[in-house]
């Protein structure tokens, strides 16, 4: 019977273990795995609605028409739905986040995950979450993490078939807390499907991917220990790495801005005061601070107080993406 219709929630995510560059950009499939926690209280709901009546797919975002760009990849993405589903239907989409978009903080990887969740719901079909993750990471390839709950891991896999996220932790496994130091809500000037792209072009980049098995295995195993000092180590080393590769890439992108490496520069300084405290930074200007809840009240404060943040996101451990009736 149709209209059909679904809503679903996602939350972003935050990647300890970063993913950069693509073995398979068709398909999204990476270079080298990661791993990543989903962040409560940062999400996206998404309604996909199918009626034989829509003479085109349509698509809302916080309420404005998108971009025809926006639009395409949304169009595109309900191409592979349809195609799974059987179905030729056009969808109307309507999706809303509750933080920035475009500024490095996962707003793609929420949006795809819910939008997979809701448009696979809505056509009729049932997906097991490891289906489920494939879908979303034809979206955005991070989505694919936005899937399961808590702290998740990617497998690069060879191909479409084994390359998808599954939890390694549910969300009440570590105390561990994001608090995000929102330096930019402008959208990026080079968004990361373009940058994915310029990875290989970097010297840096076959160091990273060789070394990343290492950096999988320290950082599974810290976070399966609790063991914030390791964590700490091979969290701010793979940031690094990847914004090395950014920075050596053959159009350099360099996303840091002055209030970024004050950040960075406050978050070692409050290392060495005593606190447990690492940073992270996706593909932004924006710095992940990552700490145990004991101390996100002393953190926020000390983020807040720093020239060019503008706000402090606070987000612990989230769970899975969900249709709305099961929220």
């Amino acid at each position: 019977m149709y209209p059909r219709t679904a809503a679903a929630f996602a939350r972003a995510n935050i990647a300890f273990i970063k993913y950069w560059g693509d073995l398979d950009p068709c398909w999204r499939v990476p270079a080298n795995g990661s791993i990543s926690m989903n962040l409560a209280g940062l999400s996206t709901r998404t309604r996909v609605t199918f009626d034989p009546l829509l003479g085109r797919d349509t698509l809302l975002l916080d309420g404005e028409p998108a971009s025809a760009a926006a639009l395409e990849r949304v169009s595109a993405f309900l191409d592979r739905v349809r195609q799974l589903a059987g179905r030729q239907e056009f969808a109307a989409v309507e999706s809303a986040n509750n933080f920035p978009m475009g500024a490095g903080l996962a707003s793609s990887a929420a949006a795809f995950a819910a939008l997979s969740l809701a448009a696979s719901a809505a056509a009729g079909l049932s997906l097991a979450e490891k289906d489920l993750s494939r879908l979303a990471r034809a979206g955005s390839g991070s989505a694919c993490r936005s899937v399961p709950g808590g702290f998740v891991e990617w497998q690069a896999g060879a191909g479409d078939e084994d390359s998808y996220a599954y939890s390694i932790a549910p969300a009440g496994h570590w105390d561990l807390v994001d608090c995000v130091a929102v330096i930019s809500q402008e959208h990026k000037r080079v968004g990361s499907t373009e940058g994915h792209a310029l990875a290989a072009s970097s010297p840096i980049q076959a160091a990273r991917v060789a070394d990343a098995p290492r950096r999988l295995n320290m950082c599974r195993a810290a976070i399966c220990e609790r063991n914030f000092a390791a964590f700490a180590e091979v969290v701010e080393q793979d940031c690094n790495l990847m914004h090395a590769v950014m920075m050596t890439s053959s159009s350099r992108l360099i996303y840091w801005q002055p209030a970024t490496l004050a950040v960075m520069a406050a978050v070692q300084s409050w290392r060495q005061a005593g606190l447990e405290v690492c940073y992270t930074i996706d593909a932004g200007p924006n710095v992940h601070v990552l700490c145990r809840s004991a101390g996100v009240e002393t953190l926020r404060a000390g983020l807040g107080a720093l020239p060019g943040v503008q706000m402090v996101l606070v987000a612990g451990p989230g769970g899975a993406a969900a249709l709305e009736q099961d929220v």
